[in-house]
């Protein structure tokens, strides 16, 4: 891939959400080779273990407005946007404490739409702009037991597709990377809600089994963020890009068959009959 150049558009200026590990990070990582001035965010930057070389870290909690806005005003004049930061949840829903999923709601959506409103008005007025949703499969294919996962991640790709109209005549492209299983050590990080005595507890735990395994096997952060990078730098960017877990299998028989099969279907993978 050639080195970027000053006048190419590739020196624009991108903002990536939770950089300090993980897709975030590798996203980072791939927008400064291809020459971009990138913006990291972590929620305390002088925290960040194995900072990326070229990323200015800013500070960022997405359940708190004024930070939300603090970052927004501290990176400036920002060209890409790319909402990845969030938590990943589990629990059954009679389980599930209702702080815990609005906690997950203000981290994985109404931060990243606070946080795009604020970045599309200078996007708008400089007639380009790139909005990228780091969402995940299970939006498109829901799994037991993720409720409360599945529900934000649906809820991010419903803001992105119905935002797109909005905002594409003043050339700014809005889309949602969804993500399969992928192999970056989220399985020690996601928050989990099941009682001792819980009567889903013996499922859960195949499921939850099922879910590390496959993540064991899944495809890296990198190959994820190639695909991000892809849908920043495509001239026409399509509404939903799909990674790992044989997403282009699978989501062709999501148009084939019914929806119940496909339910059937997640839940077998996971060890659920």
């Amino acid at each position: 891939m050639p080195p970027a150049t000053p006048s190419s558009p590739s020196r624009r200026t991108a903002l990536v959400t939770g950089a300090s590990s993980g897709i975030g990070a590798a996203v980072a990582a791939a927008l400064v080779g291809r020459g971009y001035r990138v913006f990291g965010t972590s929620r305390d930057p002088a925290t960040v273990a194995d900072p990326v070389p070229g990323v200015e870290y800013l500070p960022l909690d997405l359940t708190d407005y004024e930070s939300v806005e603090a970052c927004a005003r501290a990176a400036g004049e920002v060209d890409v946007l790319v909402n990845n930061a969030g938590e990943s949840q589990n629990g059954p829903i009679e389980e599930l404490p209702m702080a815990a999923v609005e906690r997950v709601f203000r981290l994985n959506v109404f931060g990243a739409v606070r946080l795009t409103q604020l970045v599309l008005p200078g996007m708008r007025s400089r007639g380009y702009g790139r909005v990228v949703m780091v969402g995940s499969m299970l939006a498109s294919f829901p799994l037991a037991y993720r409720s409360s996962y599945v529900a934000a991640k649906a809820a991010m790709k419903g803001f992105a597709d119905a935002a797109r109209r909005e905002v594409s005549p003043f050339g700014v492209g809005v889309t949602t990377v969804e993500p399969g299983s992928i192999n970056t050590g989220i399985s020690e990080r996601r928050t989990q809600y099941v009682g001792e005595d819980s009567p889903f507890r013996e499922e859960y735990r195949t499921m939850v089994n099922a879910l590390n395994a496959n993540e064991a096997r899944g495809i890296s952060a990198e190959r994820v963020a190639a695909t991000v990078v892809g849908a920043i730098e495509a001239r026409r960017p399509r509404p939903l890009y799909a990674v790992g877990s044989n997403a282009p299998l699978v989501f062709a028989l999501r148009r084939l068959l019914p929806r119940a099969a496909m339910l059937r279907i997640v839940a077998r993978k996971h060890g659920l009959g």
